[in-house]
């Protein structure tokens, strides 16, 4: 199946599913292990605090795996690439079906993570092969299976591991990876690097760093991109508590089966896509998504204590206006440089999966504007008072009592000094 210039593959609507399917399938890989952790925790005998670094392991190694793989993306053909990434991810993930050692997991979930990088291989490869007048309906398409796959995983996880072993989802995933790879072997077909004249890894590295700094459309995409996933991150975390409360109290399952609302907007992405962001400029389409996000929070603000319409029409919002926004920036910063697009969309991601890191410099910040004043410091800044941290015990203006040795049972007699009415010391 290579490539053949004069007779170049056609971008149907049928692999465009294929790559939305697949971006499901690997995408899941990375969130299969949270509803599971306590049972990981049980099967490798160590504390939950442990086995909740697996997730955050196969996080850092995805992060990874977009600095350094994903750029090798505009350096080499896509089709192998693709493949060999799939056929890797699936021969670790073997690895953990089957060990029996916590820490061989831990480096498995690492590298594992850093390899299921593929869905954000396959975007930039859907931007150069869709047609101009289909690119934003193609790139939702994709998107939505990306999204799908995070609720999709989270939900078969808990399911079948709430009825067999958790190793069975781990099994499940193995299985899939593989079939994966033989229809992508059969069906995707071959295309040409975007820098068939070579490119410097490190160079590449290094440009990722520029475009930050020079291309207007990428950094406010990027912050487009940190501010809503707050949003989302912020709404999802604090659901939990709200469902659980009066007047609601919903069971953990019925709340999990919550976020299975997500699916409704999530699936009507690739139509609103053809209908809107195929017709317009990809700035409109992220006002308008973002505005649509605006709306479910303050429906959702002003009616969820009340009414489970509330969070449900929110949700709704939020997801849809999320992918509506996502997809017109990726939209737009794939035009910056057709021959960077998968350095561009490291850096765009980037934006998106660093906004811990900023979380981390805010709380720094807060650190060293605690650390300006001492404890005992009055004033605006500084340290006058000393370092003691404990608390100085509070004199009363009557009946002081100073103790000189012994405990008052038995030991020696207190001395004791008062404070008559006219503020003269008293000597007892």
């Amino acid at each position: 199946m290579r490539y053949d210039p004069k007779n170049p593959p056609q971008f149907t609507l049928g692999l465009n599913f294929l790559f939305a399917v697949a971006a499901t399938f690997t995408v899941a890989n990375l969130y299969y292990n949270q509803p599971v952790l306590n049972r990981i925790a049980e099967t490798f005998d160590v504390s939950f605090e442990r086995a909740s670094s697996v997730a955050t392991l196969m996080q850092a190694g995805y992060a990874a795996g977009l600095l350094f793989i994903c750029p090798l993306g505009d350096m080499l053909r896509r089709r192998p690439f693709i493949l060999g990434l799939i056929w890797v991810t699936a021969m670790l993930w073997l690895g953990l079906c089957l060990t029996d050692s916590f820490q061989a997991f831990l480096g498995l979930s690492f590298i594992v993570g850093a390899t299921t990088v593929t869905p954000q291989l396959m975007l930039p490869l859907v931007a150069d092969m869709a047609p101009p007048e289909r690119k934003a309906s193609s790139l939702s398409i994709t998107t939505s299976g990306l999204m799908l796959g995070m609720l999709i995983a989270r939900l078969l996880s808990g399911i079948v591991a709430n009825y067999t072993s958790w190793r069975n989802v781990y099994w499940f995933s193995f299985g899939a990876q593989n079939l994966l790879l033989v229809l992508l072997f059969f069906f995707v077909p071959d295309y040409p690097s975007t820098n068939p004249d070579g490119l410097n890894y490190f160079r590449a590295l290094w440009t990722i760093v520029t475009m930050l700094f020079t291309e207007p459309i990428l950094v406010q995409a990027c912050l487009i991109g940190f501010f809503i996933s707050c949003i989302f991150t912020s709404f999802w975390t604090t659901l939990t508590f709200l469902l659980a409360s009066p007047p609601y109290e919903y069971p953990s399952i019925t709340i999990g089966l919550f976020s299975l609302i997500g699916i409704a907007a999530i699936c009507g992405g690739p139509v609103y896509g053809r209908l809107i962001m195929d017709r317009y400029v990809p700035w409109l389409s992220s006002v308008l998504g973002q505005t649509v996000i605006l709306i479910g929070c303050i429906i959702g603000a002003f009616t969820g204590t009340f009414t489970v319409a509330g969070p449900v029409i929110q949700a709704i919002c939020i997801d849809m206006g999320i992918q509506t926004a996502q997809t017109a920036n990726r939209t737009a910063i794939y035009t910056i440089n057709p021959k960077a697009r998968n350095r561009v969309n490291t850096a765009y991601m980037g934006g998106w999966k660093y906004s811990a890191g900023t979380s981390i410099g805010f709380i720094g910040l807060s650190l060293i504007i605690t650390m300006l004043k001492g404890p005992r410091e009055k004033s605006w800044i500084g340290w006058s008072g000393g370092f003691k941290a404990t608390e100085r015990r509070a004199e009363t203006t009557t009946g002081l009592t100073r103790r000189s040795a012994g405990d008052g049972r038995g030991g020696p007699v207190e001395k004791r000094t008062d404070i008559g009415a006219g503020g003269e010391e008293i000597r007892r």
